[in-house]
């Protein structure tokens, strides 16, 4: 007899990695939790797979697939030897439209079978064994069904402590090559179809499997269709009451075992939730003298090699009328003696332990993970499962061994994705800033460039006009009309220099001289040189200035905070409240004027700062200070800014200017 190898080197299951859509479903049905998600796309992992085929009956995208093997079975076909088809029981629930079965064996020898058999046969063997086993053998011993090579390879890998308790039966499949080999001869092809993908990797004793939906291409390639064939029945051994054994506890019916409450000691799971939860208690002796029928699927009517996986009962109902059907035209007495005579056949198996557990993580690695993933205390585990474990902390495990990613947790990636898309908005609100000001910027530099030239080109022809005014003036009688023209000349002429001055100052032409002033008595100096009315009430606010000490340029930032100060004073026509702020930081001393009067237009906050543009009447200002407030600022290597409401419905009216100045210049 040959010992089962359940590690041929073939990927049997495997993912189309242009179809995978980061959904993770697989993951989450996959009881050996042999998929891994690499950068988000799940890949199967080969060596833990038990073959069960649950991912690929899940996949909606139809990412995972099997391995199809028709091109290995018509090299098969194309040899010298006897080829075999040995049937599985459930093909009356895959093949519902055709009527008599007959019709399908004929199609499959049309295909190149010298032989058509049922497995069936072999489950009555199987079935027969399993009673001797449960019921005559008084070993106190517990066993699990081995039929399903998806369980057993469960057991191998992940329970190997429980792989003595494997019922030491061949499967159906197994046995029925076996009958197959005793009676055509070792020189044979057999080829075993069925429902079950685990199948292809269950033994070498069969030498192909393919599945009903590959049996039905190559109906397909080779154009067979159930009007071209006559009917023809299995050839023999016929299989009975072994028909019942794709659907759910039909080993029991088959061999004729009572599961009921109060007499059986049998425990039927099917299912991949079913039949993990039932190894686990078996495992903790929480199950006592109980024997355990497991099927991967819903019963193999219902397994991965199924064209059609929906309607469970309607396919249960097709396998129980053939079986009735097959039951009332069996010759028993055939039967019986068939049973006799292969029941001397190895009907025996060995199983291996394969274990391909992982080690566990350590507690601390798995915290780790968990507050990376923002869930530092038990309440921040939401246990959704989307991610496709059941717990946030076997998630957490997944990523120590490697198996999973932290984008896979669903509430995770959404709160990483509302604080980029929140990053994003202030990064792009920053940047539509920085535009701005990067525009304003260029402005002023063309302008400054423009007002040096024309402060340069008057300067020289003004000082003349004062020098000799000056002369006349000394030469005039002070009583004479003259006199009062030539002083009328200088003063005007004196007014143009300061505004050739204010220019220059824009232009950053002039030097910053820079000595240690005390900025909170700055700001009372700044206040004693303004008229300031009595409904205007004045706060000087230093809470929050840490080292009032900074280098900088004591008449021209005076010269700032007053200009700003009479604009704010204008502004406020029927009082109001002007406070001057000062915060300071390690590098920069930050000022802030802000009054509560009319407020600045918004189409007018980006021309403020540009020489001669003011929004008083005419004769009341010369558009100068402001630009000249710029100017000292950018000598100073500060930043000036203002924010401004002019709208009384969106809120309090006001203005409020921001001057940072580095402590060092």
């Amino acid at each position: 007899m040959k010992i089962r190898n359940s590690n041929k080197n073939r990927d049997l299951v495997y993912t189309l990695k242009n179809r995978c859509r980061v959904c993770y479903t697989c993951v989450r049905e996959c009881p050996a939790k042999a998929i891994k998600i690499i950068n988000g796309q799940a890949e199967v992992l080969n060596e833990r797979c038990i073959v069960c085929g649950n991912c690929t009956k899940v996949c909606s995208q139809g990412a995972k697939v099997f391995l199809h093997t028709t091109d290995k079975v018509n090299e098969l076909l194309q040899t010298n030897r006897k080829n075999i088809a040995i049937v599985a029981p459930s093909f009356p629930a895959e093949f519902e439209e055709i009527t008599d079965y007959k019709i399908l064996v004929s199609m499959i020898r049309k295909l190149g079978f010298d032989v058509v058999s049922e497995v069936a046969f072999g489950a009555d063997l199987v079935a027969t064994q399993y009673h001797k086993l449960v019921r005559e053998e008084d070993t106190g011993k517990c066993y699990i069904s081995s039929d399903c090579p998806a369980i057993v390879s469960y057991i191998e890998h992940y329970y190997p402590n429980l792989v003595d308790n494997l019922a030491p039966i061949p499967s159906p499949m197994v046995a029925m090559s076996r009958v197959m080999r005793k009676k055509y001869g070792d020189q044979t092809n057999i080829i075993f179809i069925g429902p079950c993908v685990a199948k292809k990797a269950e033994t070498d004793e069969v030498d192909e499997m393919i599945t009903f939906a590959e049996l039905r291409e190559m109906f397909t390639d080779n154009k067979i269709k159930p009007f071209d064939v006559e009917p023809t029945e299995f050839d023999p051994p016929l299989g009975g009451k072994g028909a019942v054994f794709p659907v759910s506890r039909g080993l029991l019916q088959t061999a004729e075992i009572t599961d009921d409450v109060l007499h059986g000691s049998i425990i039927v799971a099917e299912g991949k939730n079913d039949f993990q939860e039932a190894i686990k208690e078996f495992e903790d002796g929480l199950i006592q003298s109980q024997h355990l029928e497991l099927l991967g699927c819903e019963g193999c009517i219902m397994g991965p090699g199924m064209t059609n996986r929906q309607r469970h009962y309607a396919k249960r109902s097709l396998v129980n009328n053939y079986v009735k059907q097959k039951i009332k035209n069996l010759d028993h007495k055939e039967w019986q003696k068939d049973i006799e005579t292969y029941l001397k056949i190895d009907l025996s198996a060995q199983y291996k332990a394969q274990e391909r557990m992982l080690d566990s993580p350590e507690k601390r690695e798995v915290e780790e993970v968990l507050e990376s993933m923002g869930k530092k205390s038990l309440k921040d585990h939401l246990n959704c499962g989307a991610c496709g474990y059941e717990t946030c902390e076997e998630h957490a495990k997944a990523i120590v061994q490697g198996l999973a990613e932290i984008e896979m947790c669903l509430p995770y990636t959404i709160e990483k994705l509302h604080k980029s898309i929140n990053e994003l908005a202030v990064t792009n609100e920053k940047l539509t800033t920085m535009q701005q000001a990067l525009r304003q910027s260029e402005k002023m530099a063309s302008m400054g460039q423009l007002s040096a030239g024309i402060a340069h080109e008057l300067n020289n022809p003004l000082g003349v006009v004062i020098m000799y005014a000056n002369i006349l003036l000394e030469e005039t009688p002070k009583d004479s009309q003259l006199y009062k023209d030539l002083k009328l000349i200088v003063e005007q002429t004196n007014r143009c220099k300061k505004i050739v001055g204010g220019l220059l100052n824009f232009a950053r032409k002039n030097q910053v001289n820079a000595s240690e002033v005390n900025v909170a008595d700055l700001a009372k100096q700044s206040t004693d040189a303004v008229v300031i009315p009595d409904n205007i009430k004045v706060n000087i606010d230093t809470s929050k200035l840490k080292n009032p000490i900074a280098s900088i340029d004591q008449e021209q930032m005076l010269q700032i905070l007053s200009n700003l100060m009479k604009n704010a004073i204008d502004a406020m026509h029927d009082g109001g409240h002007l406070d001057i702020i000062i915060e300071d930081s390690e590098r920069d001393v930050i000022f802030y004027v802000k009054d509560s009067g009319c407020g600045i237009k918004a189409d007018d906050l980006d021309k403020i700062f540009e020489p001669f543009y003011t929004t008083k009447e005419i004769g009341k200002g010369t558009g100068l200070g402001l630009a000249t407030a710029y100017g000292i600022v950018k000598m100073h290597k500060g930043k000036i800014t203002v924010t401004s409401n002019a709208d009384p419905e969106q809120g309090p009216t006001g203005t409020t200017f921001r001057i940072a100045i580095p402590r060092m210049q």
